[in-house]
């Protein structure tokens, strides 16, 4: 462990025991105290993907640390937005082409959990559900209403696309936790993630519950050249392809004067 994540686990300890007296006096429930080793992911060129370090401190009320196991599940969530699936067919038994196609009214554009214990062994599926933990237990709210075994294939298509991209992932095992009292976990973020602001959840599960839960933030955004770009096609999206064909026109007539003069 890196020398700042360990300083901060140091002053989350430090949080955790002023805790108990507020813990008492909102119940018997312990206190996380998440945080993650970046809260800003910054997409430049060249950008090949990150690992975040999630870990905190747990805070039991009178300071009592509770017999029998407890687990840590940790989740970042990327914004939601609508999506579309589309299957494809074979057509004459020689081109592919799209065939029928399923449309969510939301679906996160990035979803990675890891877990200290396999998410069946922790909770059942109505708790898991009600949080949303775990790839099988995601919310998508398709817009139409049909077969349930094609709702669960096209389901099945939609994160099995995703996973081969590294927007979705599940990793069992990753939560290590010590003493009870500190936790952290490593996920990775691929390079084709898209802007904006992702969720960073902590659950603590004991006896299938969710005893705490909190939240952070982590922001990722385009910087330097490529926010320009980036903020120049959105705005001024018909300047932008002018100006992207004018470009290749000059680079196109430059390399033929170069070449000519070669000859």
């Amino acid at each position: 462990m890196s020398w700042r994540p360990a300083c901060a686990l140091a002053s989350l300890l430090l949080v955790g025991t002023t805790a108990p007296a507020a813990a008492q006096q909102q119940g018997q429930a312990p206190i996380l105290v998440p945080d993650v080793s970046q809260h800003q992911i910054e997409l430049r060129s060249g950008f090949t993907g990150a690992e975040l370090l999630l870990f905190g401190a747990i805070a039991y009320p009178g300071g009592r640390i509770p017999d029998g196991q407890i687990d840590i599940v940790v989740v970042i969530e990327g914004p939601r937005t609508p999506i579309t699936v589309r299957e494809k067919a074979k057509l004459g038994g020689l081109i592919w082409v799209n065939a029928e196609s399923n449309s969510y009214r939301t679906a996160p554009s990035f979803y990675a959990v890891a877990s200290s214990r396999p998410i069946a062994d922790i909770m059942d599926d109505r708790e898991a559900y009600v949080y949303e933990i775990g790839l099988k237990h995601l919310q998508l709210s398709p817009l139409q209403v049909g077969d349930t075994q094609e709702q669960l294939r096209f389901r099945d298509g939609l994160i099995a696309t995703n996973m081969a991209d590294g927007r979705f992932a599940q990793s069992t095992g990753s939560v290590e936790i010590s003493q009870k009292l500190l936790y952290s976990a490593r996920i990775a973020i691929p390079a084709s993630v898209p802007e904006g602001r992702y969720d960073a959840s902590t659950y603590l599960v004991r006896n299938g519950k969710v005893q705490a839960a909190e939240e952070t933030e982590v922001v990722v955004a385009k910087r330097g050249v490529e926010q320009f770009i980036s903020l120049a096609a959105d705005r001024y999206g018909f300047l932008y392809g002018l100006a992207a064909i004018l470009l290749s026109l000059g680079l196109g007539w430059l390399a033929g004067v170069l070449f000519q003069r070669r000859q």
